[in-house]
């Protein structure tokens, strides 16, 4: 017993622990006055840790997967791409958002009418593992760049955090779409702390 809280506890503490953003470029007070942001995330040029591209890696959890099953191959393949959508994006919206309870800042996959845009540009996604008795904790490395939606090349901020971790509630995450998504509400969390203490105040 004693044991099990310990690995709780330890995975708590790793996964909770503070990001801090490594500036890049511009200057977040720039960002002060902005209300809201159109979302674009980016997926381009993806590291995959331990392997040479996306591409390797899905010919490899492929083919271990069609030698046990025809078809599984495919079926991860399809919900690779579809957690994003149905997974990450949403959970960083929601993530976002409700960080702003009085409405002071706000993010919307579909506001077209936002003067400003944020990429979210994931950088590497490492889905971790759940077996068990014995788990890893997803992580991602993702850029945050602010611009004007009417010219993109107007870059006002950048900057980027590494090594995002995310959990389940006491382990319980053995969907790797889920332990994924848990790293953008992470990186949400942390980015809008990190708005609200440099471009907000």
């Amino acid at each position: 017993m004693k044991k099990i809280a310990l690995v709780a506890f330890l995975l708590i503490t790793g996964a909770t622990q503070a990001q801090k953003l490594k500036e890049i470029d511009g200057n977040p007070k720039d960002l002060k006055g902005i209300k809201e942001y159109a979302l674009e995330f980016d997926y381009s040029d993806l590291e995959i840790p331990k392997y040479d591209s996306e591409e390797d890696f899905l010919a490899d959890k492929m083919k271990k997967r069609e030698e046990k099953e025809a078809g599984l191959g495919e079926k991860f393949k399809a919900s690779w791409f579809s957690d994003r959508e149905e997974f990450y994006e949403p959970k960083f919206i929601e993530s976002f958002n409700k960080r702003f309870d009085d409405g002071e800042l706000s993010v919307s996959s579909d506001n077209a009418e936002a003067e400003y845009t944020m990429k979210v540009h994931s950088n590497k996604i490492y889905a971790g593992y759940n077996v068990g008795i014995v788990r890893k904790n997803a992580e991602i490395d993702v850029t945050f760049s602010v611009y004007e939606t009417s010219n993109p090349g107007n870059v006002l901020f950048s900057g980027k955090f590494y090594d995002v971790q995310g959990y389940g509630a006491m382990g319980n995450d053995y969907n790797s779409g889920y332990r994924i998504s848990e790293c953008y509400a992470k990186a949400a969390k942390s980015f809008a702390a990190y708005l609200k203490k440099k471009a907000l105040k």
